[in-house]
């Protein structure tokens, strides 16, 4: 989503730490592979003026689990989302969105609570191509290592390629503390950040479209954030922790 740091993001940060900005994402799944949205049924497009620009994973009838960058400028009457679909340009079925609710800490310029959940005007109807991903129980611990499925289409400019098809990958968990020294002149990572990614770069290991979903098992671990290039060694990709905002989710999602 993110091809450069935007011009505003290059000022000094107003603290007395001077970080590097944090390294925005350009939306691609490297290597990976394509996946028919019946096999994550739970993947969904974010448009705005009938394009899609961020990916999203519905979490109820009614709620989609995005990121706060996606809904930092937008209001809810310009958003669309369309379900059930393995391309973003058709078919599934677009639904209007009723209300953005943003986490309150959302910090532009450290990525810090990178969450946000759409309301849904209309309920959504579950069927084997949209059906919801589990949220993380708050004791769940995703193991150094594990393998985690990340899926999106990465946001296309070209008209070309707008019906392009839905593409995933797996990537393994990446431990924290070798993350934070990794970033550590970008500002390190906080506790609502999960890693994952390959050490020596390369192979499946980058990321999709920017709110999309990041799995273990059927459950949203993580929400695609940010990050450094591409499947670049020792740079693995961070997303947001989703169980670090889990009683926030659950007051909004009625739980």
């Amino acid at each position: 989503y993110w091809l450069k740091p935007r011009e505003e993001d290059t000022r000094e940060p107003q603290n007395t730490i001077n970080f590097l900005p944090r390294p925005r994402l350009d939306g691609k799944i490297v290597g990976g592979f394509e996946v028919d949205v019946r096999h994550v049924p739970y993947q969904v497009s974010l448009q705005s003026t009938g394009h899609h620009f961020c990916g999203g994973s519905l979490v109820s009838h009614n709620f989609v689990f995005t990121a706060a960058h996606c809904t930092n400028g937008p209001s809810a009457s310009d958003l669309k989302v369309r379900v059930g679909s393995s391309k973003h340009g058709s078919g599934g079925e677009l639904f209007n969105v009723k209300k953005i609710h943003q986490h309150p800490k959302f910090n532009y310029d450290t990525v810090d609570y990178d969450f946000s959940l759409l309301e849904l005007e209309e309920s959504v109807t579950f069927t084997s191509e949209r059906f919801p991903v589990r949220l993380p129980q708050k004791d769940d611990v995703v193991p150094d290592g594990a393998l985690l499925l990340v899926s999106g289409w990465g946001n296309t400019q070209s008209s070309q390629e707008s019906n392009s098809h839905l593409r995933a990958a797996v990537v393994p968990k990446f431990n924290d503390e070798k993350c934070k020294t990794a970033y550590n002149q970008y500002g390190g990572i906080t506790q609502t950040m999960i890693c994952a990614g390959f050490e020596e770069g390369g192979k499946d290991a980058c990321q999709g479209d920017s709110g999309g979903p990041l799995t273990y098992g059927n459950v949203l671990v993580g929400v695609v954030s940010w990050g450094y290039g591409c499947a670049e060694p020792h740079y693995p990709g961070v997303y947001s922790r989703v169980v670090s905002v889990r009683e926030w989710a659950e007051e909004i999602l009625g739980f």
